[in-house]
């Protein structure tokens, strides 16, 4: 880890912890010195991961099931968070869920799971955690997104309004949240190799896809979980206490956006 991602004595909670793009970001966080809670539906996934990184990392990370699309189990989350640690320094916004379809095949009821997890999930977290920050006058809020809020998706349209919806959230809280010297910033994964993927390419039309935009890609791959969590750490970290309302996009350069 970069000497410059110093996180010793802070605290984060990391939604959707458990596995993929969550998992990594809570090792790389605890490898800067970060304790860390785990906040994911997959309980059992959620609490193996906090072990296994708790023996490597020395670092105390705790988990517990929670369904950010649920206020009260938020809620539930924050109060345990303060209860063990006393203090949230970091909130990491890593929980997601999307489905491969052309619009006019999608549900109503595929809107509403799309929209709940992926953008009022985040509205849950920052609106339960940031009074607790705006009260310390400190903290780093880190919300992750996806290139397809940047630059469309084919078969992604409700997922890439709902993150999409993500950026200009997080903009508007990184404005109202400067004077509280809070830090809110945005990272667009472009494809990573992680379970959700591996679940999605089951499907014949997704793994059409997929494998389309990968030829596109200029290193010719998927990403890895580990080559996102260090962006995550470093704008987590007081390494970018100068940066606030950024997109970062990580994505092997399939989309190169200003």
């Amino acid at each position: 880890m970069n000497n410059l991602i110093d996180l010793t004595g802070k605290t984060a909670i990391v939604t959707g912890g458990a596995r993929g793009i969550g998992r990594a970001i809570v090792s790389a966080l605890a490898a800067a010195g970060c304790d860390a809670v785990i906040g994911d539906f997959r309980y059992e996934e959620a609490l193996a991961t906090a072990q296994r990184i708790s023996e490597i990392s020395a670092r105390r990370i705790a988990a517990f099931k929670t369904d950010v699309t649920s206020l009260d189990d938020v809620h539930r989350l924050r109060d345990e968070a303060l209860r063990l640690f006393g203090k949230i320094d970091v909130l990491v916004n890593s929980a997601g869920w999307d489905q491969l379809l052309p619009f006019v095949k999608t549900t109503p009821e595929m809107w509403d799971r799309v929209i709940a997890i992926n953008f009022r999930g985040v509205i849950h977290t920052c609106h339960s955690i940031l009074p607790h920050m705006a009260e310390r006058k400190q903290g780093a809020i880190v919300n992750l997104s996806s290139d397809t809020a940047r630059v469309g998706s084919f078969g992604e349209a409700i997922y890439a309004a709902s993150k999409a919806a993500v950026i200009a959230f997080s903009k508007t809280l990184a404005r109202e949240h400067a004077r509280d010297h809070i830090n809110v910033n945005v990272v667009c994964p472009g494809l990573v190799d992680t379970p959700l993927i591996d679940e999605m390419r089951k499907d014949d039309f997704t793994r059409k896809i997929i494998d389309s935009i990968v030829s596109y890609i200029p290193f010719k791959r998927l990403g890895q979980p580990e080559e996102i969590a260090p962006m995550v750490a470093f704008l987590a970290s007081d390494a970018s206490r100068y940066v606030t309302g950024q997109v970062f996009s990580v994505n092997g350069g399939l989309n190169m956006v200003g």
